[in-house]
């Protein structure tokens, strides 16, 4: 596989006074207690374990890696069709296709290992005692500095309801994975509820150290010839820009309730604009996701274009973007 990562097209020449103003930018932050180098990291689903994107550059580079959700068992995942483009977005409903974490353990963690990444563990389960187990299992491994909960998992002990749905199944959860862990957890939220709020104040109690908002927002397209749905499964996650205004209001809304708890922001980041709006909003960091499979340099060049942006108007460290909305008075 050819190795493409010094590519960087579209980037203007910059002078000296330029690249000085550039580098006294401080990008670096911290999530639930994590010191990452820079806001921007990888959405789970988008990336896998990384391999397939560090031909394009360097993926240490990066605040963090959020890896594939990893389950207990291995997965195939759902029949296809299970990906659909749609405006500003697209659908799918892959299934939580993974390997399983014994296989995870042996083969994907070493190369994150080998590249020193900073690696954050998704991890997703049918039942509260599946998550427990896939959190006992990443216990003392070098590298992981931080488990994202994937909550958007139908549990099969209560009639197939979402976790993330329930704040009582998320505590649950939340609660358990505590028990095994010794790294900061995440609670990944949906916004298919009435009320996040609620939600993420069940989780924090619970003992989460922080919050991924959001994941994907359930939708369906249907072909208007043949009747037939867009996906095999009928309903899946939409994700890209269509669903980014849905995100930073939940980042908002969640950070005016509960400010001090640190936010992971996710949802149809694009470009440096879309990664200070997450900011502002109240996010301490961004992962990106469907953008990676249209520019696989996405998350390169975000770092880039967030330094320039800063330098631009006299930032000097991104902790000045994080939570700063000014209301209209």
């Amino acid at each position: 596989m050819t190795d493409v990562r010094r590519i960087e097209a579209g980037q203007a020449p910059r002078d000296d006074a330029d690249a000085g103003r550039d580098a006294a930018v401080d990008l670096s932050t911290v999530l639930a207690g994590v010191e990452l180098p820079n806001p921007i990291l990888t959405a789970s689903g988008c990336f896998a374990s990384g391999p397939e994107i560090d031909r394009f550059y360097d993926v240490e580079q990066l605040g963090a890696i959020v890896v594939k959700s990893i389950t207990l068992e291995p997965r195939e995942g759902l029949p296809t069709p299970r990906m659909a483009e749609t405006p500003s977005g697209m659908l799918n409903a892959i299934g939580l296709q993974n390997p399983g974490i014994d296989a995870w353990l042996d083969n994907d963690l070493p190369w994150l290992q080998g590249k020193g990444a900073r690696v954050v563990a998704s991890i997703a389960g049918k039942t509260v005692a599946d998550f427990r187990e896939v959190a006992r299992r990443l216990r003392h491994r070098a590298g992981i500095v931080a488990i994202e909960v994937n909550l958007s998992c139908p549990n099969v002990d209560h009639r197939g309801l979402v976790f993330a749905c329930s704040p009582t199944a998320s505590a649950e959860v939340i609660t358990a994975v505590r028990r095994e862990v010794d790294v900061p957890v995440l609670a990944k939220l949906t916004s298919d509820v009435t009320d996040v709020v609620s939600v993420a104040q069940a989780v924090v109690d619970a003992g989460a150290h922080g919050l991924t908002l959001i994941n994907t927002v359930l939708g369906m397209s249907i072909d208007p010839d043949t009747g037939r749905p867009a996906l095999s499964n009928g309903y899946g996650g939409l994700s890209g820009p269509a669903i980014r205004p849905i995100a930073i209001r939940n980042v908002h809304q969640v950070h005016q309730a509960l400010p001090e708890t640190p936010i992971l922001g996710c949802g149809g980041v694009r470009d440096v604009t879309d990664v200070v709006q997450f900011l502002r909003a109240g996010a301490s960091a961004v992962s990106v996701g469907t953008t990676t499979f249209v520019d696989p340099f996405a998350g390169q060049r975000l770092i880039a274009e967030l330094r320039r942006w800063m330098a631009e108007r006299g930032i000097t460290s991104v902790s000045e973007l994080i939570g700063a909305v000014h209301p209209w008075t």
